[in-house]
């Protein structure tokens, strides 16, 4: 007789995120370096992301200990990897995301560099980028750390154009030191360091790194699927090549790699990892009894963002209101487990928020909750005042 696979409803999805997101309040993280870990990756594409994601999992939030983290310790780094997006990991995991992906993308980033310096700019050719790069890396180790202003005035190369999709609406010239800087970024030779500003700001100097080692790609395929599923399972196999970014074949491997065993979902087949397919009640030390919860989660959150199929947890009704056109997710709110409307801040620092789900009969514990959410989110941001790199529509009546 064949065994059937076990099922997980949307019931336990649910329930794993409260526990494995850290969004419940007794399952909030003592450290940012824990918060990434739980996580595997921040969308960081947006600055203010990675402050508000991880403080709303902290049992004590605080910009500073995020400053901390990226630019102190740097225990945290970014990287341009799953989906051509950059993402904030930990420096332990930096090597696998590097092996698995980043590098892949920075060889077509250089590719597309290439390409459009010989097409756009006046004779640049592939040795001259290379000699460029060199320039870059020494007047960086000269001067510690240097905006890409700055390093433009050692390397004068840096300051030439190229002129972006020409003939089109929206073309544009961008320096040849804005591409140069992100594509060392890619190859893991710079990183990001403090902005010039506050947290919020994207002017970031740029420092040397040392280099990660080179990890076999299949072992590192096979690492960030085993945290992704172990954070994120169970899941479909479009879930996790969504996710990742990676050919359907490469997903398939690395799902074979880690021994990833059949479950069944509310939206069909789906996998988890070998021991992780019962319900977290079936499991020792995994009986805590599970509260109701409230969150508020920013704009491209990696809860939110964590899967290609959402209906188990976001009403597809909601999706025009909470997103914008090119898919990005606004800040939104969360109770139990799924998402039930939408959040902003105005100018004068108020929080505002609005509920598109039917809570029915817990409408007023739901409100108690995600009012307490709200002032606890007000009370570390105090003066700062963000607004969502990509505003969605509730975002912007919510302002209005």
């Amino acid at each position: 007789m064949t065994r059937q696979p076990p099922f997980l409803d949307d019931e336990e999805r649910r329930a794993r995120l409260a526990r494995r997101h850290l969004l419940a309040p007794a399952y909030r993280a003592a450290t940012v370096e824990q918060v990434t870990e739980a996580m595997v990756g921040l969308h960081a594409t947006d600055p203010a992301t990675v402050y508000l994601s991880v403080c709303a999992r902290l049992a004590r939030p605080a910009a500073a200990e995020v400053e901390r983290a990226l630019y102190e310790d740097v225990s945290l780094v970014k990287l341009l990897s799953m989906r051509r997006t950059i993402f904030a990991v930990t420096e332990e995991f930096a090597p696998y995301v590097s092996s698995s992906t980043a590098r892949a993308i920075a060889v077509k980033e250089r590719a597309t560099l290439v390409k459009h310096l010989r097409e756009s700019a006046e004779g640049w050719d592939e040795p001259r980028l290379a000699a460029t790069e060199q320039a870059v890396l020494a007047a960086l180790a000269a001067r510690g750390e240097a905006t890409t202003a700055e390093l433009a005035a050692d390397v004068p190369a840096l300051r030439e154009t190229i002129l972006m999709a020409p003939g089109k609406p929206y073309e544009a010239r961008q320096s040849v030191g804005s591409r140069l800087l992100r594509l060392l970024a890619s190859d893991g030779h710079v990183r990001r360091c403090r902005p010039r500003g506050s947290w919020l700001s994207s002017s970031y100097p740029w420092a040397l790194v040392p280099q990660w080692p080179d990890l076999p790609v299949r072992e590192a395929k096979a690492e960030v699927v085993r945290r992704w599923l172990a954070a994120f399972g169970p899941a479909t196999v479009e879930d996790v090549k969504w996710w990742t970014g990676w050919t359907l074949g490469d997903t398939r491997k690395a799902l074979a790699d880690v021994g990833a065993v059949e479950v069944g979902l509310s939206n069909g087949p789906g996998l988890a990892l070998p021991g992780d397919d019962l319900p977290d009640e079936e499991r020792a030390g995994q009986g805590r009894a599970l509260e109701p919860w409230a969150a508020l989660l920013p704009g491209l959150d990696p809860t939110v963002l964590g899967w290609r199929g959402r209906d188990w947890y976001l009403d597809p009704a909601h999706v025009p209101a909470l997103f914008d056109r090119a898919g990005n997710p606004g800040p939104t709110v969360w109770w139990r487990g799924r998402v039930v409307g939408g959040w902003a801040q105005r100018a004068d620092g108020e929080l505002v928020w609005r509920l598109l789900a039917d809570l029915g009969t817990e409408a007023e514990p739901a409100g108690r909750a995600i009012a307490a959410e709200a002032e606890r989110l007000a009370g570390w941001l105090g003066a700062v005042r963000v607004t969502p790199r990509f505003r969605t529509p509730l975002e912007r009546e919510l302002t209005g």
